[in-house]
Formats: C-alpha cells, sequence, structure tokens
C-alpha cells in the first residue's frame, strides 16, 4: 500500500523550533517528525512514501533522497498552504489504490495496523483513527458522530459547538474516491479545503467510512510544549520497553 505523508507547513506555532527548518524536520527524542511517520508507515507495509512538501521543502528533499530505508520517495509541492484537501490534490496523478495518510507533525504509539486491516477488508472506502477529548477541546478538530456500527456519519471541521467529542487523529486509510471529493470541496470559512469536508461529500454519497477507536496515544505537534511531551512519552515507553512493564495510556 502506498503512503501519503503530508509536511508542506510552515509550523508558525512552533517558533522557536521552526526558525531555520520546516516543521516536519523538527527532532524529536532525536529524529524529525518525518522520520517517525516513515518508520511507522514502512512497519504498516509501504511499498511508496509520497510526501506533499512546501515550506524550506530543500531540506526535506536533501536529507531524504529518493528512498528512506530502501522504500522509494516520491515528492510534491503544495505551493500554497490551503488545506489538506488542497494537499491531498498534488499527490492524486501519483496514487494507483487504496493509501495510508498521516499528517507529519503527529507522533503516534497506536493501533495504526487496525485502521490498515479495515481498509484492507474493502468493506470501507475510508478508515481513521478517532480519540475522545474533553468537550472543551474537541472545537480545536474536526467531530465526527458515528452510528452503532461504528460508521462515520457527519464530519465537521472546528465547530463552535461540538456535536460530540470525538475527534479525527492525523492517520487515514482510504480509496481513490476521496480525490474527487477533494475537487468538490468549496472553501471554508477559514479560506481553507478541509479534509473533513471531503470526507462529508463521501459520507452523503452513501460511501462507508469507518471509525477506529484509537488504542495507546497520540501527539499532534503543534507547538513547543507538544514536541517536549511526545519525546517524554517515547523515552517512557522505551523504558518500559527495557523493564518489561507495560504502559498505561492517558490519552
Amino acid at each position: 500500500m502506498q503512503a501519503v505523508v503530508l509536511a508542506a507547513g510552515k509550523g508558525t506555532r512552533l517558533r522557536p523550533l521552526t526558525d531555520d527548518k520546516p516543521k516536519g524536520m523538527v527532532e524529536v527524542d532525536g529524529k524529525p517528525l518525518i522520520t517517525h511517520c516513515f518508520d511507522q508507515l514502512i512497519e504498516l507495509g509501504a511499498d511508496e512514501l509520497i510526501v506533499v512538501v512546501g515550506y524550506m521543502k530543500e531540506q526535506i528533499i536533501d536529507h531524504y533522497g529518493d528512498a528512506y530505508e530502501g522504500v522509494p520517495i516520491t515528492y510534491t509541492h503544495q505551493r500554497e498552504q490551503n488545506g489538506l484537501a488542497h494537499a491531498l490534490l498534488t499527490v492524486e496523478e501519483h496514487v494507483d489504490d487504496d493509501f495510508m495518510l498521516i499528517l507529519g507533525d503527529n507522533v503516534f504509539q497506536a493501533n495504526l495496523k487496525d485502521v490498515v486491516r479495515r481498509q484492507r477488508e474493502e468493506r470501507a472506502d475510508a478508515a481513521f483513527l478517532v480519540e475522545e477529548v474533553p468537550w472543551e477541546e474537541a472545537s480545536r478538530y474536526g467531530v465526527c458522530d458515528t452510528n452503532q456500527y461504528g460508521e462515520i456519519t457527519d464530519v465537521v471541521e472546528k465547530p463552535e459547538d461540538p456535536p460530540s467529542n470525538l475527534v479525527m487523529t492525523g492517520f487515514y486509510t482510504f480509496s481513490p474516491a476521496i480525490f474527487h471529493a477533494c475537487h468538490l470541496v468549496q472553501p471554508s470559512n477559514r479560506d481553507e479545503y478541509e479534509i473533513s469536508d471531503a470526507i462529508d461529500l463521501l459520507i452523503q454519497s452513501g460511501r462507508t467510512i469507518d471509525a477506529i477507536g484509537l488504542d495507546g496515544w497520540r501527539i499532534d505537534v503543534g507547538y513547543p510544549e507538544d514536541r517536549d511531551e511526545a519525546e517524554r512519552r517515547l523515552q517512557g515507553d522505551d523504558a518500559d520497553e527495557d523493564t518489561g512493564t507495560v504502559v498505561e495510556s492517558d490519552a
């Protein structure tokens, strides 16, 4: 399965860590964020990595070249950061079949395999990890509603009055149908082309989108303190693996 990494952002909220580098090259526990993404995607069976670059793209291209751990890399360029659906359309001509999508500023220690497994069952057109967050934080994310079968019935991006506290994380699987939906998306009130709007169009067209509950943890590295928290968690996991104890998630 091909894998797409979105890594075009400037990371303005991560300053000063991004004063001289793109967001994806910020190091967490001794490795750039993108490297964490690559390692997980290859473990999940990625046979090609497609990386959407933009801000300071040369640093990413020079660092990784045309392959990582023997897996070929293709780069596409998002010239303006106009939202995730806009970024996704830059890879359309390179994607042949179902694919994985990860946001390049997320660090996961979670059940990503469950999402890939669900996509390979060929009963869904998309699947992604979701997690419950405190109600007061839900408006920061794409918020989901589900039915009794765990299928997504509605998605709304950063709502003022969230319909639930179940939110999308930064890992998805899609069929190529997502590209047609991205072409139909209109700019949001943030003047961006939102991936949540594309997913909602899939739902409205009768396609099945499955929600997989997060088992483990993830950190969206948006601020310097998020980088520090991701490092703490990763180092804690490493220490507990060495001693054979089990890490309890507080996600």
